[in-house]
């Protein structure tokens, strides 16, 4: 490569640096498309330090995941059993209005009753002030509320009644991928210490050095070794971008909480529950809770997140969560200036990290691991092509999720401390997010409110938190939608017939992942 030049030579292997779930799904993924494990297919090679422990709270998934193990070859119920994984159908948002006792609404997994057909939200609001948004729309808020399943246990695998994600224990679940990926798909598992990166004359990656290994060489690496950001931080010195000054949260308290019953119910959705400087999350596994605050240290200390953390618990477990062990994570919310840069790809935390409401970090790494194989360049050659369009989707996705999360802080109705107030001062919002605020003033959201075909957030998620918060759109004078009020009237009947039927027919989350443990799912 004389004179700086790339070459343009094919892209046989592929060298991820760092396990966990970013690490272990990115290989997963790329393995079983590009056949790693036949003679023909891509080298994989992930390498992951023994002395790095992973950070092990990214507990929460969205739908996609059920593809994403389909594509791996996973099957459900070795998922289920092995992961300590239950359904998740959503988020309930507790004291996030108000602050009162009975603030809460639903963001349900599934689209609104007739969605493709009709927008309900301007039909819902004659009757806003008798049914909550999500109820009116979507019977899956009810199913929660009852902490129900979202199909029977003769249900085929990933198939649904309700749309569902899943909630999981992390570490066992970056385990279990390992296994799966290096049993089953090819890919090559090195345990140990890079010491040094090694670059040709174009500044592209040549080679890893590593402690007790000869050099590792590649065409391709995926730094996947989370804070650190081992290549495209120390290495390349790819600027990180702080997004602090809108989403304040810098901290997490994580715990892991005991049921008081082994057979207690698991509740079927996230809870995410308001408090004075931050919320907290709450994730029932089947045998125990995953709890965390997540809060702004500029307007709380420590000392004070960890006491509000253990009031919440107190109020299910009672003392027994003065013996419980807190873990405190560092934020740094935001993300690098470019993800793709050379012939480097960060995936995961190294990308960037937001505060884990909408259990957003996860579903980055998969679309990212799905873009890398599904558009991997043939050659060195085409490989800036690639990266460029992934560069402009992904800082796309990034501006995307940032508005989304910051929606669920600027409709509070909060004043009782400075957080919720200067959550809603205009200097913290994006402009984009104003200029939908004022929109959604005069037209509810929807389809063509967003310019990508497949959106991190379709317009149906912005109606669920903007009419939960209490937000109002002003209908027209004269009304314009008067021959579709029939269809209306049809749809909300309709989801009101699924509604009874499902809380009928649905067994509770405890009762199938119980039939899932003994019996497992039928395969499809």
């Amino acid at each position: 490569m004389a004179g700086g030049k790339v070459s343009d030579n094919p892209i046989r292997n592929i060298v991820i640096v760092g396990g966990g779930t970013a690490g272990w799904l990115t290989a997963g993924v790329i393995a079983a498309e590009h056949m790693a494990h036949s003679k023909h297919g891509i080298s994989v090679t992930l390498i992951e330090s023994p002395d790095v422990k992973p950070i092990g709270v990214g507990e929460g998934t969205w739908p996609t995941m059920r593809g994403t193990l389909r594509k791996m070859g996973v099957t459900e119920t070795d998922f289920i059993r092995c992961c300590d994984a239950t359904f998740k159908q959503g988020a309930k948002f507790a004291k996030w209005v108000t602050g009162a006792k009975d603030d809460a609404y639903y963001h349900p997994l599934v689209l609104p009753q007739g969605y493709e057909q009709i927008n309900l939200a301007p039909f819902w609001q004659q009757q806003a002030d008798h049914i909550p948004f999500a109820d009116a729309v979507s019977f899956q808020g009810q199913i929660c509320e009852r902490d129900l399943a979202p199909k029977q246990n003769t249900t085929p695998e990933f198939a649904h009644v309700a749309n569902y994600a899943y909630h999981l224990d992390a570490g066992k679940f970056a385990a279990f991928l390992q296994q799966h990926c290096t049993e089953k798909l090819g890919v090559k598992h090195i345990l140990d210490t890079v010491i040094a990166i090694n670059s040709h004359d174009s500044g592209d990656i040549c080679s890893l050095s590593t402690k007790q290994h000869d050099e590792i060489n590649g065409d391709l690496f995926i730094d996947c070794s989370g804070f650190h950001a081992l290549l495209i931080g120390k290495h390349y010195q790819i600027p990180f971008i702080n997004k602090k000054h809108i989403l304040f949260n810098d901290a997490a308290l994580a715990v892991q909480v005991p049921y008081s019953d082994p057979q207690s119910p698991i509740a079927s959705h996230t809870i995410s529950t308001g408090q004075s400087a931050g919320w907290i999350w709450d994730i029932g596994l089947p045998t125990r809770r995953g709890v965390g605050h997540v809060y702004s240290s500029a307007h709380i200390s420590d000392d004070q997140a960890e006491m509000e953390l253990r009031q919440y618990i107190r109020d299910s477990i009672g003392d027994k969560v003065d013996d419980l062990k807190v873990r405190k994570i560092p934020i740094v919310p935001g993300h690098r200036e470019t993800f793709w840069h050379k012939n480097c790809v960060a995936v995961g935390l190294s990308a960037g990290f937001l505060e884990p409401l909408e259990a957003s970090a996860l579903v980055l790494v998969e679309l990212s691991a799905a873009m890398i194989s599904e558009q991997l360049p043939a050659t060195r050659k085409i490989m800036d092509i690639v990266a460029k369009r992934f560069n402009d989707k992904f800082r796309y996705r990034w501006d995307r999720i940032i508005d989304f999360l910051k929606l669920h802080y600027v409709l509070t109705q909060r004043t009782d401390s400075d957080y919720w107030l200067d959550n809603c001062q205009t200097e913290t919002i994006p402009d984009g997010l104003t200029e939908l605020l004022e929109l959604w003033q005069h037209h509810s959201p929807w389809h063509s409110d967003f310019t990508q075909t497949d959106e991190v957030f379709p317009s149906a998620s912005y109606q669920y938190v903007l009419y939960g918060m209490g937000f109002k759109t002003q209908q027209p004078k004269t009304s314009r939608r008067s021959n579709n009020q029939n269809i209306a009237l049809e749809n909300f009947r309709k989801n009101q017939q699924m509604t009874e039927k499902l809380l009928r027919g649905l067994p509770t989350n405890r009762e199938l992942i119980n039939k899932i443990q003994q019996f497992g799912l039928q395969r499809i």
